[in-house]
C-alpha cells in the first residue's frame, strides 16, 4: 500500500513539474506572476513556473503594424478630409505592457486615430498634401511619448491616402489646368521673343553683308525648285520695270 502511495506521489510531483515547464521563444518575454503579484521576466528559453502559485503572460516582442482606419478630419482652413495610416510599434517594456494598460495593440490604435485627428487639425489643406513626411514625423512623436508609460516604442507613421471632397477634387482639377494653360502660353511668347530677336539678327546680317541677301534669294529660289509641283513666280521690282520703258522710248526716238 506504501508502495503505490509513494508511486503515486512521485508520478504527481513529476507531473506538476513537467505542466509547469514553459518554453519563451526568442522573440518573446514571460512576464511571471506569484499568488498574483509581479515576480519577474522571463527570457528566451525552457522556464519552470510552480502551478496554483505561480502563472504568466506571453509578450510578443516583434514590431507590429496597426492600421489607422480613414478618419473624417477638417483641416485649420476648414477643410473636410478622411485619412488613413499605418503606424508601427515595439514592446519596449513587457513588464510595462501587461501592468500599465489592459490592452495595449488596442489603446495605441485608438490613440493614433486621435492624434492623427488633431495633428490634421492644426495645418492647412497645402500643408496637408505637400508636408506629409513631417506630419507622419509629428504624429510619431506624439504617439510614441503618449505610449511611453505603457512601454510601447513607435518606430514611425506613414499617412497612406488623403481623400478629398468631390467639388475640391474638380476645383483642384481647374487649377492646375490653368496653372498648364499659364505655363504653355509663357513659354509660347518665350519661343516667339526669341525667334523675333533671331530674325531681326538675320535681317540685320542680310541688310548689311554685301550679296548676303542676292544669295539668300537663291538659295530660296533652289529649295522651291527641287519640287516640280511649285509655280515659281518672280516679282520684279517697278524701277526695273521703268528703265526697260525708258530704253524702248529711246530706241524709237
Amino acid at each position: 500500500m506504501a508502495f503505490f502511495l509513494t508511486n503515486g506521489i512521485i508520478i504527481a510531483v513529476v507531473f506538476i513539474i513537467l505542466s509547469g515547464l514553459k518554453v519563451v521563444k526568442e522573440y518573446e518575454r514571460g512576464v511571471k506572476f506569484t499568488l498574483g503579484k509581479y515576480s519577474g521576466i522571463m527570457k528566451p528559453g525552457l522556464r519552470l513556473i510552480i502551478p496554483l502559485f505561480q502563472s504568466w503572460d506571453r509578450v510578443d516582442m516583434r514590431v507590429k503594424a496597426v492600421d489607422v482606419p480613414d478618419q473624417d478630419c477638417i483641416t485649420k482652413d476648414n477643410v473636410s478630409v478622411r485619412v488613413n495610416a499605418v503606424l508601427y510599434f515595439k514592446i519596449a517594456d513587457s513588464k510595462l505592457a501587461i501592468l500599465s494598460v489592459e490592452n495595449y495593440f488596442y489603446a495605441t490604435s485608438q490613440l493614433s486615430q486621435t492624434t492623427m485627428r488633431d495633428v490634421v487639425g492644426e495645418v492647412s489643406l497645402d500643408d496637408l498634401l505637400s508636408k506629409r513626411d513631417v506630419l507622419s514625423k509629428r504624429i510619431q512623436q506624439l504617439v510614441d511619448k503618449a505610449t511611453d508609460p505603457w512601454g510601447i516604442k513607435v518606430d514611425s507613421v506613414d499617412l497612406k491616402h488623403i481623400e478629398l471632397p468631390q467639388d475640391m477634387k474638380r476645383m483642384m482639377a481647374r487649377e492646375a489646368e490653368s496653372e498648364r494653360e499659364k505655363r504653355a502660353v509663357i513659354i509660347k511668347a518665350s519661343g516667339e521673343a526669341i525667334a523675333a530677336d533671331n530674325m531681326a539678327k538675320a535681317a540685320k546680317m542680310l541688310a548689311t553683308a554685301p550679296g548676303a541677301l542676292h544669295l539668300r534669294t537663291l538659295q530660296s529660289i533652289n529649295d522651291i525648285s527641287s519640287d516640280q509641283s511649285n509655280t515659281v513666280i518672280f516679282a520684279m521690282p517697278l524701277e526695273i520695270l521703268k528703265a526697260f520703258e525708258g530704253f524702248t522710248k529711246k530706241g524709237k526716238k
